[in-house]
């Protein structure tokens, strides 16, 4: 298992981020319906706050979950940090409907903060206190899967308790339920997710529809239109699945038959190039005929453009999540969990899917979302059913040596 210590990022790590910081996920704003991921945005601030000096050393897998006072019974306040424009709001943008509904409901009074703005920055923030076993101030918080995994792993998330999480226990769908950082979600709930598909250009493709990663890396029509992604996780774990290979469970050899595979498509100059979110706008003009995206952007291209259209492969697809977690040292863990189990109440969560239009990860909510928005709720880039459910794969965890070689071998494959 990884054993991440401060400063321990690697030279083709460092490199991933800045890629994420110029174009890739980490670039994005939250209204363009695109998560921050991979690695973040990178300040020079995060990055001194992961590699800084002086704090203590990381707590290591296996030690126990640091819980805290709990004064929640006597203080009715949770403080909660989010990314910018992920939650609902008023028409005038002056309340925030849902929250202030729990308000209302529960007495308790939420302090509402956007100040996520990438994971890595945000780390930065958090991580003195938690090394030094200090309250964040925060009672609650969303990250990006990959630094759920490590927070939890370093004993610096508190595990939840289920008696207080009826709703989210009954409610999220089946495809989050048990990632490998964190099974059984014993620390975390997912609060959207986000989908890796095909995307293309009807009229560039001449009407052809492209479904697999196989044919945009062997269709001569779409030679020199075609685009992949240059986050690692995506681009690779859709290749794994075309190989027949699960993203969850794969080898460094086959690791480096996609990586083989990819080459290919550089070489024979299939592959047109490797972005970030720029793809939208070839995309959108036809320069690209057909690429991986992601779904949120798909659903905003489709609003202007009738000929934007996307495929799930046969082989499946990928799906990552941004996760609310309780910190260490918590005060007010209790009112967290009421706050997160009320997300899961289908009628809440309708509300906030038909605000945000992300994966929504509560089962049921689809005939709430329906009084709302009947495009929403018949979306399965918003409400998967069953069969697109069905073909979700996660990308599993890396050790920080297997982060280091695959990024260095994903980082010559692009040319970055």
């Amino acid at each position: 298992m990884e054993q991440f210590e401060p400063g321990s990022l690697s030279p083709p790590q460092l490199a991933a981020i800045r890629r994420s910081l110029a174009s890739g996920r980490g670039a994005l704003t939250r209204r363009s319906l695109l998560r921050a991921g991979g690695i973040g945005a990178l300040t020079v601030g995060g990055l001194y706050g992961l590699t800084g000096c002086g704090i203590p050393p990381a707590k290591r897998e296996g030690d126990a979950t640091t819980a805290s006072d709990d004064h929640s019974a006597s203080e009715k306040e949770i403080d909660f940090s989010n990314w910018t424009e992920y939650m609902d709001t008023s028409d005038d943008e002056k309340s925030r409907p849902t929250l202030e509904a729990f308000t209302k409901r529960t007495g308790i009074q939420v302090k509402y903060t956007e100040d996520i703005n990438d994971n890595v920055e945000f780390f930065g923030k958090i991580r003195p206190q938690l090394a030094a076993g200090q309250d964040t101030g925060r009672d609650l918080i969303v990250v990006t899967d990959w630094l759920a995994a490590r927070i939890i792993r370093l004993g610096w998330a508190q595990k939840l308790d289920p008696a207080n999480l009826p709703h989210a226990y009954a409610n999220l769908i089946p495809q989050f339920r048990n990632p490998d950082w964190d099974p059984g979600r014993a620390h975390s709930y997912p609060w959207t997710g986000i989908d890796t598909v095909i995307a293309y250009n009807a009229k560039a493709t001449g009407g052809k529809k492209v479904d697999s990663v196989t044919q945009l890396l062997d269709d001569p029509t779409l030679k020199g239109r075609v685009g992949f992604l240059t986050e690692m996780r995506d681009t690779v774990g859709m290749t794994l699945l075309d190989q027949g290979k699960d993203p969850a469970n794969f080898t460094t050899a086959d690791f480096d038959g996609a990586i083989g595979r990819l080459q290919k498509g550089v070489d024979t100059k299939q592959i047109r190039r490797f972005t970030g979110n720029d793809y939208t706008a070839d995309l959108d003009k036809g320069d690209l005929a057909a690429c991986l995206a992601w779904a949120g952007d798909v659903v905003q291209l489709q609003a202007g453009n009738p000929d934007i259209k996307y495929a799930i492969p046969a082989a499946g697809y990928l799906i990552s999540s941004d996760n609310l977690l309780v910190p260490a040292h918590a005060q007010h863990k209790t009112n967290a969990e009421k706050l997160i189990d009320y997300y899961y109440e289908p009628a809440v969560a309708a509300q906030l899917a038909a605000f945000i239009s992300y994966v929504c990860p509560v089962d049921g909510v689809k005939e709430d979302l329906a009084k709302i928005d009947p495009a929403l709720a018949d979306n399965v880039l918003i409400v998967p059913d069953k069969e697109m459910a069905a073909k979700s794969h996660a990308f599993r965890s890396l050790t920080s040596e297997e982060e280091t070689a695959y990024e260095e071998k994903f980082t010559k494959l692009i040319g970055a």
